[in-house]
């Protein structure tokens, strides 16, 4: 069997690098695979990933913010392993470039239009397209429950209806939100259309993405924000699906196979990673609801109102070698002291490096480490210039002084987000250095 280099000078360990099934990236707790799934799979076939994920590698799982799973603490010798074991499973593997729809996709009587067909047209022409960025996605959304509005990609394809019927919007870089409008056209047209952009990024080389060919163009005005997955959804009279997550998209696999088990004893017979770091599991109501309470007082996610699906943070370390601060630990902290600061309008960037792998897009309020200590930044990403410097000591006061004057100055009706704009960097620095010496 082929085992695989450790050797870091070959490792590349930018945020471009892509990890993969067989093809997993260092980290500071050893090699990290990504399991990435384009359909359903059943409770046990999850526990089973879980098993392997403990025998491999350091029994540790993330569900990242695209809803892909992935195996931590892999070593040159067991990754292999992994990648065969798991392939024996016969799992629904996304192979090739990262084409994305909803967890919801044709089971929501609210989309707009089904938009499975459409991603798997992209994919499959996709296949012969050489020079793409490693990280190059395409998003299909169908505008029903579920929307992926806030995921990056490289290229997004929207369904709108109109008195000719549904046509597909095409958006380049971005969120839906940012993304810059190429063009709108028929279903057929945009496959060809995407296929096309894609070649022309190809062309382009490793480097070129989306945004590249995005000038001049028209921003989206896009339909509003779109709703988070933890909760229970609606999709039949007999189909209901429930939302949940682990606390800042990581457990141990463990608890994971408990939550399992549990679905399985419950009757519920498929589930999906899904954005924001969720599972989606499906089935009854009555047996939707029980699992939420199971994971509930299991320490899982599972409302849009916990302090901690507002929190975006990365592995932190000692997980991340670029990692100068233990991010969970404070992410855990932040939830717990400011749950009225974090109130669902942004999510709060805890990063362990300028990197910021966890929320690529600008925040309302990021937390940085570095060697001297934690940057904090405002409407900004985790490499801009910060608006105050702490030590690591003093991290939980500055933030709780942040919160005490966005809670003191905050207008009727106004959200946090809006409130920190309003107040600005200089106002929060003054916050922040209040009552240090």
């Amino acid at each position: 069997m082929t085992t695989l280099s450790l050797d870091r000078s070959t490792l590349d360990m930018r945020r471009g690098a892509c990890p993969a099934l067989s093809a997993p990236m260092m980290t500071g707790d050893g090699l990290l695979a990504r399991v990435a799934l384009i359909d359903a799979i059943t409770p046990a076939q999850l526990a089973e990933l879980c098993r392997l994920a403990r025998r491999d590698g350091n029994g540790i799982l993330d569900i990242s913010a695209r809803g892909n799973l992935q195996i931590r603490g892999l070593s040159e010798a067991s990754a292999p392993v992994l990648d065969a074991d798991v392939r024996a499973l016969n799992l629904p593997l996304r192979e090739g470039l990262a084409v994305e729809t909803p967890p919801l996709a044709g089971m929501d009587d609210t989309e707009i239009a089904d938009p499975r067909p459409i991603a798997e047209a992209i994919r499959q022409g996709a296949r012969e397209i050489a020079g793409l960025a490693p990280k190059m996605s395409v998003v299909v959304d169908g505008g029903g429950q579920l929307r992926l509005s806030d995921l990056l990609a490289d290229i997004r394809v929207t369904p709108v209806s109109t008195d000719e019927g549904i046509l597909w919007t095409l958006l380049l870089g971005g969120t839906e939100t940012t993304g810059r409008v190429f063009n709108v056209l028929r279903e057929t047209e945009a496959v060809s259309a995407t296929l096309a952009l894609l070649r022309k990024l190809g062309e382009k080389g490793p480097k070129a993405r989306g945004r590249d060919l995005a000038a001049g163009l028209p921003t989206y005005d896009a339909p509003g924000r779109p709703a988070s997955p933890f909760g229970t959804f609606r999709l039949s009279d007999d189909l209901f699906a429930s939302g949940i997550g682990p606390a800042f998209g990581q457990a141990n696999a463990e608890t994971l196979i408990a939550l399992c088990d549990e679905a399985e004893r419950l009757g519920i017979p498929s589930l999906k990673p899904a954005f924001d770091h969720s599972l989606l599991f499906f089935g009854l109501q009555t047996a939707c609801e029980a699992l939420t309470a199971f994971a509930g007082s299991n320490g899982f996610i599972t409302s849009p109102s916990d302090p901690r699906s507002a929190i975006a943070a990365c592995s932190g370390s000692p997980a991340c070698n670029s990692a100068a601060i233990a991010t969970h630990e404070l992410a855990a902290k932040a939830a717990g002291d400011c749950g009225d600061l974090l109130d669902g309008s942004f999510k709060l960037h805890v990063t362990g490096c300028p990197k910021g792998c966890a929320h690529p897009q600008p925040s309302a309020l990021a937390l940085c480490g570095t060697a001297a200590g934690l940057s904090l930044i405002t409407r900004g990403k985790a490499a801009d210039e910060p608006f105050a410097s702490v030590a690591f000591a003093d991290t939980n006061n500055s933030l709780r002084r942040i919160a005490d004057l966005v809670r003191d100055e905050r207008h009727a009706g106004e959200n946090s987000a809006a409130c920190i704009a309003r107040l600005g960097p200089r106002r929060l620095a003054a916050a922040v250095t209040s009552g240090r010496s």
